[in-house]
């Protein structure tokens, strides 16, 4: 794992962690050592903390908290990227009402959300002021935390529930090894019919079947954007829209905007970075 720190100022820390992903196995047990809230923007793992395993994918952040336990493994080979963002007890507090903490579970990001770490990672790397960085970084935790919500309390027994959630999670997984899948083969890959699958992840995840898919591969698209990806048709065929018509639709209804200002808005300045 490489992590290289982009901003350290005034309780605030963000850092690119990059992962090659090799390891499938659960990675061994380490702590946390402070107050940290995630962004992936690439790749698939799963993550054991706080007694709860969770998939994280790029539509997903999670958090966390000094002394948690934590490890990690990689069943989607190519590697992940994150942008995490620490905060001090004393900033973290100031945020919660006086307390500092942080929510156990992981939480689905909104289009708005992603689109503002996505920005700042940018801004960061090309060198941006430090006080304007770690206001927009305070303001995009702010903005997540505000967006989380406790999950509402559902009837059915334990076993139901965690039978439920293993359908979504593996769901998730497949959306996540293979774009081009059809929802009938989804279904049948994890042991649901279509109608059962659609209803529960809907409920989990707040989104059908078909609008996660869409986002992660718009997600998948922002982060080739941002390396400086220009050949849309390319893009548009290894991400599994019809052409690159059907790619540019996509992401204007998903981030209101074309792939020539995103690409201009979010690539990396590479000089910057060495």
């Amino acid at each position: 794992m490489k992590t290289r720190t982009l901003l350290d100022s005034g309780g605030v820390q963000v850092a690119d962690v990059q992962c090659d992903g090799r390891q499938a196995s659960w990675s061994d047990v380490e702590q946390v050592r402070g107050y940290v809230v995630v962004f992936v923007r690439r790749g698939c793992f799963r993550r054991r903390a706080s007694g709860f395993e969770s998939l994280l994918d790029p539509a997903v952040a999670y958090f966390g908290r000094p002394g948690d336990e934590q490890n990690v493994s990689h069943p989607v080979s190519g590697g992940d990227a994150c942008t995490a963002v620490g905060l001090s007890e004393e900033l973290l507090a100031s945020l919660r009402g006086g307390w500092p903490a942080l929510p156990e579970r992981p939480t689905f990001t909104s289009p708005t959300t992603d689109m503002r770490h996505r920005a700042l990672l940018s801004g960061l790397k090309r060198a941006h002021d430090p006080w304007e960085a770690a206001e927009a970084a305070i303001a995009l935790v702010a903005a997540l935390l505000e967006e989380h919500g406790d999950p509402a309390v559902e009837a059915g027994r334990p076993a139901t529930m965690a039978g439920q959630d293993r359908i979504v999670r593996d769901a998730r997984q497949a959306l996540a090894l293979e774009a081009r899948i059809s929802l009938v083969g989804l279904a049948h890959m994890v042991g649901a019919s279509p109608h059962h699958l659609s209803r529960i992840f809907r409920r989990r995840t707040g989104e059908t079947v078909s609008g996660y898919r869409n986002r992660l591969r718009v997600r998948r698209a922002l982060e080739r954007l941002a390396a400086g990806e220009r050949n849309l048709s390319r893009l548009a065929a290894d991400l599994g829209f019809t052409d690159h018509s059907h790619l540019v639709r996509t992401l204007r209804a998903e981030v209101h905007a074309p792939p020539s200002r995103l690409r201009s808005q979010l690539r990396d300045d590479l000089d910057v970075v060495k």
